[in-house]
């Protein structure tokens, strides 16, 4: 019996873990050990309820305005216990945030092999996103089982010479928009988008590199629905203190709605219903294609630079004027529009938690 220890601590990590958690599930010869580190309580509680996953182990190690260096050293600290209770014979980790890399050099200095699903992103920028790309490139090296969502995330990997196994997966967020998407699905922003007969834009920001331009990137939201009063922009605001401060600069206009985070269901959900998204989140830029939605990027790089190839996606970064004419173009160009909402999505097909299962079945040693 192949024990799997698959570590978790924020929303995107779980949505995108929970489809191999359910696939190892499912398996014969294979034992999932789910460990969260709760780096995010609330938003990662919603995503463990909807998809009906009990952690083996919840760390439970968020604070209030905690600082990198602390959670850093918390999850060392934890994941040696919980390592050495259960040793694994693997170690799952997703995508770059400091649960991923903190889990994988304590798995390193257990001696442990680490599987690093989502791997090969890069913007080869050090400090963008910070510390996501760091994380991302350390886990890199510390990994022992490179599971790519994309050809070009597996070329990036080969040219950093990687020795060890490069196994091209698609992304796991296809598998789990395919259990959360719902035709019939209601809310009530919805309802009162139908009653207006105004469209949706969809608006995400909270990352921390876009901190000090806030009140900039939040003046181009303003003035695009001004601009157009057929749209209701919704803004689920992030938590973070230094964000919900900022947001009070949309609170005034009519046809901005400010409302709490969303659980994975209703995002997804309204996601799918939007006419357009601004948004500077990793996930939201993968999801989209999907849906058809075209999706403005609040950055200045990507580690998704499929989407943009493909058309999906278009990098305006923070300055106002370029998100504003971005945004107004999409909204009054038919043609526009069109190119980017029936673009290709280069993705994935849904089953990606499936081949991560099945090569660590054939490929990670008892």
């Amino acid at each position: 019996m192949k024990r799997v220890m698959l570590v978790f601590g924020t929303r995107p990590e779980a949505i995108k873990m929970a489809p191999v958690v359910k696939a190892l599930e499912k398996r014969e010869g294979v034992e999932p050990i789910v460990v969260v580190t709760a780096q995010h309580r609330e938003m990662l509680d919603q995503v463990l309820e909807l998809f009906q996953i009990v952690p083996d182990h919840d760390l439970d190690l968020m604070r209030p305005r905690q600082t990198l260096e602390e959670m850093t050293a918390r999850i060392l600290n934890a994941m040696r216990r919980v390592l050495e209770k259960e040793q694994p014979d693997l170690v799952l980790v997703h995508g770059d945030t400091t649960t991923t890399f903190a889990a994988s050099l304590a798995a390193f200095y257990q001696q442990i092999p680490v599987g690093h699903v989502e791997a090969g992103l890069r913007t080869y920028q050090k400090y963008a996103p910070f510390p996501e790309e760091m994380n991302r490139q350390l886990t890199g090296v510390l990994a022992d089982y490179h599971f790519a969502p994309t050809d070009q995330a597996a070329e990036n990997l080969r040219l950093e010479n990687k020795q060890s196994p490069i196994i091209v997966t698609g992304n796991t967020v296809i598998d789990a928009l395919k259990t959360t998407v719902s035709k019939d699905y209601t809310h009530p922003v919805l309802t009162d988008l139908t009653a207006s007969g105004r469209k949706l834009v969809l608006l995400t920001v909270h990352r921390r590199e876009n901190h000090l331009q806030l009140s900039q990137i939040f003046d181009a939201v303003e003035r695009l629905a001004d601009s157009h009063p057929d749209i209701e922009i919704v803004y689920p605001v992030h938590p973070n203190p230094i964000v919900l401060e900022a947001a009070e600069q949309l609170n005034h206009h009519p046809r901005i709605r400010l409302i709490e985070p969303l659980d994975v269901f209703d995002f997804h959900n309204l996601a799918a219903r939007a006419t357009l998204i601004l948004t500077d989140s990793g996930g939201i830029q993968e999801e989209a294609p999907s849906l058809g939605v075209p999706v403005l990027v609040l950055r200045d790089t990507t580690e998704r630079p499929e989407g943009v190839a493909a058309g999906t996606l278009k990098l305006v970064g923070t300055d106002p004027e370029r998100i504003y004419e971005t945004g107004h173009l999409l909204l009054t160009d038919q043609g526009a529009y069109d190119a980017m909402a029936q673009a290709a999505n280069p993705y994935g097909d849904g089953h990606s938690a499936e081949r991560i299962v099945d090569a660590i079945l054939s490929e990670v040693p008892v």
